[in-house]
């Protein structure tokens, strides 16, 4: 974190225009008196996600919003880094998931994008490294520049074929680290008690709302 300043109860723009997720951020920041909108009700463009970390990207959108609302704005970026691939796929976790023209409907797959990383673990032989862990970033930025940047992760291994109809995503080949479930297999409540966005939200609430 830089010398931002601390958040206080009052409105907050989440960087997002997926009503799932300002539902899931609103839910956690409620107790701290935030009102949390979305940068999609107020008509604010996505920007590009240029960067190379999850941190850089959390940051650009977070950005991009303070400075069209003229209010602090929450970003979040996260993604699913394989020891084995390099860290891949990385910040390109959900490019992974885009259909080409020549693979049918544009859109999101996140079977064939679980396939790909399976395909590649499979080149390298039955005993490849499965390690693995979700990175969730999230970035607070001030109308005026300033900034807050938490990371949360958690670690796993990745199993194949997928399991489970609970999570989305990579969740049916992620098993984390202490369990024999994935995290499709698994409560939803459960999971984000345990997940790299629990994670990275305790970070946040311990330093923008505690003592």
């Amino acid at each position: 974190m830089t010398d931002a300043p601390r958040l206080g109860s009052g409105s907050l723009v989440i960087a997002t225009h997926n009503a799932g997720k300002l539902k899931e951020i609103s839910a956690l920041l409620a107790p701290y008196g935030m009102n949390c909108i979305s940068a999609g009700s107020l008509g604010l463009p996505e920007p590009a996600e240029t960067g190379n970390t999850f941190a850089e990207n959390a940051l650009i959108k977070a950005r991009a919003a303070a400075e069209a609302s003229q209010i602090a704005a929450l970003a979040d970026d996260s993604g699913l880094s394989v020891d084995a691939l390099g860290g891949r796929p990385g910040v390109y976790t959900a490019d992974w998931a885009q259909r080409q023209w020549f693979e049918g409907d544009p859109g999101r797959d996140w079977y064939m994008a679980m396939g790909k990383v399976e395909g590649l673990l499979a080149e390298q032989g039955p005993d490849v490294d499965r390690s693995a862990h979700f990175s969730c970033t999230l970035a607070i930025a001030w109308p005026d520049g300033r900034h807050a940047v938490y990371e949360g992760r958690v670690e796993g291994s990745l199993t194949w074929p997928p399991r489970g109809a609970l999570g989305f995503g990579y969740d049916p080949v992620f098993v984390p680290a202490g369990r024999e479930q994935t995290f499709a297999e698994i409560d939803p409540d459960e999971k984000h008690a345990i997940s790299h966005r629990a994670d990275a939200f305790a970070k946040l609430v311990a330093e923008q709302f505690g003592a």
